[in-house]
């Protein structure tokens, strides 16, 4: 979920830390370990690809890896890792206030995880957005989680309630509009051969790679939560120490999962 918005319009949920970078690889290789692969649009020799809310550019690195004749430029408010492969950039910006790219200038636009930094009323105009500097024929693809994760045991529900006010409070989505949505924004975009899919990340041992890659995940977010929490005088250092350390052991007795929808769509010729 990486930072997107600006100082001067920040609706970015997380504050920043020295270990949101360590999470945000671990929410990307989840992922990529779920779904197989980077992503799922058909793409095949890509000359120009873009990767909004970049992050760590762990993404862009590894599709500059898959695809070395590309150019992948990586697009957050952060910079990303000062190494990388000769064909990723990094450009500096936020998406709320538009693309500095010309329309037509990609290939492949790759966007996820920014449900915890878009508004929600930002969000047509943001795929909007994408689309515009997506090339005929291009594709675009979007990835975003429910809120919550399912199947949650007691302790974890207070702390995924804890988490919607928060959420709440910033304008961001707190009813799966978007997670329902991601098909329907692109084809409202215009685009067509409009898919989507849907995988079950699973959080916990029990859940094997995957599993353990998304517990080490949210459990810096309930972390990050709590210092928030604890700084506005909403729960006690006890309070959060005891609800972090029984939701990791609801993970495992309710198997807990946090489903993802993908989709992804092509820019009419």
């Amino acid at each position: 979920m990486a930072e997107m918005a600006g100082r001067e319009r920040s609706s970015y949920l997380f504050p920043r830390h020295p270990g949101e970078a360590d999470r945000l690889d671990l929410q990307h290789h989840a992922l990529r370990e779920a779904l197989g692969r980077n992503y799922l649009a058909p793409i095949s020799s890509p000359g120009r690809v873009l990767d909004v809310g970049t992050g760590t550019g762990q993404w862009g690195i590894e599709v500059c890896w898959e695809h070395p004749e590309a150019l992948v430029v990586g697009f957050d408010l952060v910079a990303g890792r000062a190494e990388h492969p000769s064909g990723y950039r990094h450009v500096r910006g936020n998406v709320l206030q538009g693309l500095p790219f010309r329309e037509g200038s990609f290939d492949f636009v790759h966007q996820r995880f920014l449900s915890s930094g878009i508004p929600l009323a930002e969000w047509p105009g943001v795929v909007a957005e994408l689309v515009r500097v997506t090339r005929p024929g291009g594709w675009v693809e979007l990835g975003e989680p429910m809120v919550k994760p399912q199947r949650l045991g007691p302790a974890t529900q207070r702390l995924g309630d804890l988490l919607l006010g928060q959420v709440a409070a910033l304008g961001l989505d707190t009813a799966n509009v978007v997670f329902d949505s991601l098909d329907g924004y692109l084809r409202e975009a215009g685009l067509e051969a409009v898919e989507r899919r849907e995988v079950e990340l699973p959080i916990g041992e029990w859940g094997g790679r995957v599993g353990s890659f998304m517990l080490s995940d949210i459990r810096a977010v309930c972390t990050r939560l709590c210092e928030v929490l604890e700084s506005r005088g909403a729960i006690s250092a006890e309070e959060a120490a005891d609800l972090i350390r029984r939701s990791t052991r609801e993970f495992e007795e309710y198997r807990t999962v946090w489903p993802v929808a993908v989709a992804f769509g092509r820019r009419s010729r």
